[in-house]
């Protein structure tokens, strides 16, 4: 009697953490999906990628590249994740907490790469500061002229630190650095501005993509706890046999 009672407790506890990685597995696959779309989406985006280009950037395509190849494994692996907790099968479950360990380590790592190059104080600032420096003391050329000028009027911003910039480099201070209804000048530099537009770009993605961390984690800790349930559970029916 004793043992039927624990049986049943074993079952229903099996049940419980089953059908809690199978729903996690569902929530887990739709995070993956958005962060594949909003992924492709930021890299498809031709107007942000030729101002990459132009900045010379491009390595802000790391930590996206990243996530984009993380999301589509953790798409596939949840369908595992589900099969693998539905059949109780402890070695597709073992599988499946390796994936969710590679996940999660391949999450952070993008996530952190792109806020490397998205944020301030990062990797990125010393190359817009290289780059807007370049334009800004050879501005007297047609095509400099034209690349700060559309900088400096779509994002709101004066040379690479602030209208000093052009003063210390002997250069005069193009139209783009002024508001267009007051005739003020800009005061900010282009390096925070960009820095700040990047950062808007890329904060969802890395939302989601942490947040797809912590399931991955939630759910390699779940697999564990239920391939110990599992072989708890044959070792009582093999004992209970003989």
């Amino acid at each position: 009697m004793g043992f039927g009672r624990e049986e049943n407790t074993l079952e229903k506890q099996i049940g419980c953490v089953k059908y809690t990685l199978f729903c996690l597995n569902i929530v887990a696959w739709m995070f993956a999906t958005s962060l594949f779309a909003l992924s492709v989406w930021l890299r498809a985006e031709e107007g942000f990628s030729n101002w990459l280009t132009i900045l010379q950037a491009q390595n802000f395509y790391i930590g996206v590249y990243i996530l984009i190849g993380t999301s589509i494994i953790m798409m596939a692996v949840s369908f595992l994740g589900c099969l693998s907790a539905l059949m109780e099968n402890t070695l597709a479950l073992l599988v499946f907490l390796g994936t969710q360990a590679f996940g999660f380590v391949a999450g952070v790592a993008g996530s952190a790469v792109l806020l490397d190059y998205s944020t301030m104080h990062s990797s990125l600032q010393p190359i817009l500061q290289r780059t807007l420096t370049y334009l800004v003391s050879t501005s007297e050329y047609s095509n400099s002229s034209y690349v700060l000028n559309m900088i400096q009027s779509n994002i709101g911003c004066c040379g690479a630190t602030g209208p000093w910039d052009f003063w210390n480099l002997h250069q005069p201070l193009p139209n783009s650095c002024r508001d267009t209804v007051s005739g003020n000048c800009f005061f900010n530099g282009c390096v925070d501005e960009l820095t700040w537009f990047f950062a808007g770009k890329t904060s969802w993605i890395v939302a989601v993509a942490l947040g797809l961390a912590l399931l991955n984690i939630t759910c390699a800790v779940l697999s564990l706890v239920l391939v110990q349930a599992v072989k708890k559970e044959e070792d009582e029916a093999r004992t209970y046999r003989h």
